[in-house]
């Protein structure tokens, strides 16, 4: 019974071990494939101005709605703007997708302002070749009415004393930068002497001194080192994969080549320029209408592009003097006066324009003299036609009437109505004239013309 009862339970622990190895047989269904997802990439090249502030911003929203891994600002430039480098650190501070500034490809650099939003951003990276540094602000002004500045003093950290200005500036920038550094655990100490002492490094050396986090190739080497990063947005700690992640560029938009247009000084200026020229030739010459029509969009274009850049009003007020000078020198006989005022009001204006030395955001000095020669010579050639045509005789309206001849069709009591010129005219004057006489039109008295007999007979007196 013993044994029978041991059989039958050896049995089932068979069967049941047997079940089980067919389970651990049977192949699990394949777990479904992780999403790769997306990482965007956006290529800034050339000085920081409003229109990459617009690039950037459409790009990081377009990486938010995408809900993008990682977003890459792939950087060339020798600066910018200082009010357009803040507008674009904010946005990278404000974005809740991972943002990696990378300095590429080989041979770019990250000068100046790029220094600044290498430092904001969570990953920063260099292509070999590469550098950055040199972010020293510039700022230009009035020369000061004191005179010279005093001859600039150490002070133990390297940073020249002696203008309040400059040293104002200096540390805004270097408290701005240590505080980049500091929220993203990189070099404050050298990012500061970048700032007082115009230092660079190579990408090695940047690399060597915790100011990036790697060297890359390219971008796709970007993505593989950074893959498996964990870095701290605006919703917490983010840990990236990156690895097989789908690359989307961005590419700059109508709007965006349009602000990169009208924003270039230069070419601000000239359309400033046109505008003027155009509404002075439309109001010299009213009824050309394509002039006045051209000058009204170019102003507005050229206005536009200035509100958005650093300007100084006092250079755009003498701009419009020397203008204003040079289309009086046009009409008042003050022997060169006033247009030598002009061109010399215009040119310093011009170079006061833009208040910043920042690079590819300077009027150059070839541009303003040939635009102060051209005001110059356009100004006085419309100006002096307009004057000619002031002084030429009057070739239309009822003054012109006077001499002319006509036919009396209705006459009665001194008044009736006469043909002169195929129009039909009101006319006084002698009682002896009659219809169907011929007459001559001796003066203009109101809406109506006195006239005589052709012949010579005059109307009486008084009438």
């Amino acid at each position: 019974m013993r044994s029978a009862r041991a059989w039958l339970t050896g049995l089932v622990l068979s069967a049941f071990a047997a079940g089980a190895a067919d389970a651990q047989a049977v192949p699990a269904a394949p777990a479904a494939a992780a999403k790769p997802g997306t990482v965007v990439l956006m290529e800034l090249d050339g000085a920081i101005g409003p229109a990459s502030v617009d690039y950037i911003r459409r790009g990081l929203k377009q990486a938010d709605k995408a809900d993008a891994r990682l977003a890459v600002i792939q950087i060339d430039t020798p600066g910018g703007l200082d009010a357009s480098m803040r507008s674009i650190i904010k946005d990278i501070l404000a974005s809740p997708v991972p943002v990696a500034t990378f300095v590429a490809p080989n041979g770019a650099r990250a000068a100046s302002a790029g220094t600044y939003i290498l430092y904001a951003s969570h990953i920063a990276a260099m292509a070999p070749a590469s550098n950055l540094g040199a972010a020293t602000p510039v700022a230009i002004g009035m020369p000061n009415p004191a005179g010279p500045a005093p001859k600039p003093e150490s002070s133990g950290k390297g940073e020249p004393e002696g203008d309040a200005m400059t040293a104002k500036r200096l540390s805004d920038a270097s408290a701005y930068i240590r505080s980049l550094a500091q929220l993203r655990e990189r070099n404050a100490e050298w990012g500061e002497k970048a700032v007082r002492e115009s230092v660079s490094l190579s990408a090695q050396e940047a690399k060597e001194k915790n100011v990036v986090d790697f060297v890359a190739r390219d971008v796709s080497d970007l993505l593989m080192q950074a893959n498996g990063r964990e870095v701290r947005t605006i919703n917490g700690k983010v840990k990236l994969a990156t690895q097989r992640a789908e690359l989307l560029v961005i590419d700059a938009d109508w709007r965006t080549r349009l602000l990169s247009v009208i924003t270039e000084p230069s070419l601000a200026l000239i359309l400033l320029m046109i505008g003027v020229y155009g509404l002075l030739f439309e109001f010299s010459n009213p009824g050309f209408v394509l002039p006045g029509v051209a000058g009204a969009i170019s102003l507005m274009l050229a206005l536009f592009g200035l509100q958005m850049l650093p300007v100084n009003y006092a250079g755009l007020g003498l701009i419009f003097l020397g203008v204003a000078f040079l289309i009086a020198e046009a009409f008042l006989p003050t022997f060169g006066v006033l247009g030598v005022g002009g061109v010399v009001a215009f040119c310093i204006g011009a170079v006061l324009l833009i208040d910043n030395e920042a690079p590819g955001f300077g009027v150059p000095l070839w541009l303003i003299g040939l635009l102060a020669a051209g005001s110059a010579a356009f100004i006085l050639v419309v100006g002096g036609v307009a004057a000619k045509s002031r002084r030429r005789p009057l070739a239309v309206g009822v003054s012109t009437l006077v001499g002319a001849t006509g036919e009396l069709v209705e006459f009665a009591d001194g008044e009736g109505w006469a043909q002169i010129q195929g129009d039909y005219w009101k006319v006084r004057g002698s009682d002896a004239l009659r219809p169907g006489r011929r007459i001559r039109v001796t003066q203009v008295q109101g809406l109506a013309l006195q006239v005589t007999d052709e012949e010579g007979q005059q109307s009486p007196a008084g009438a």
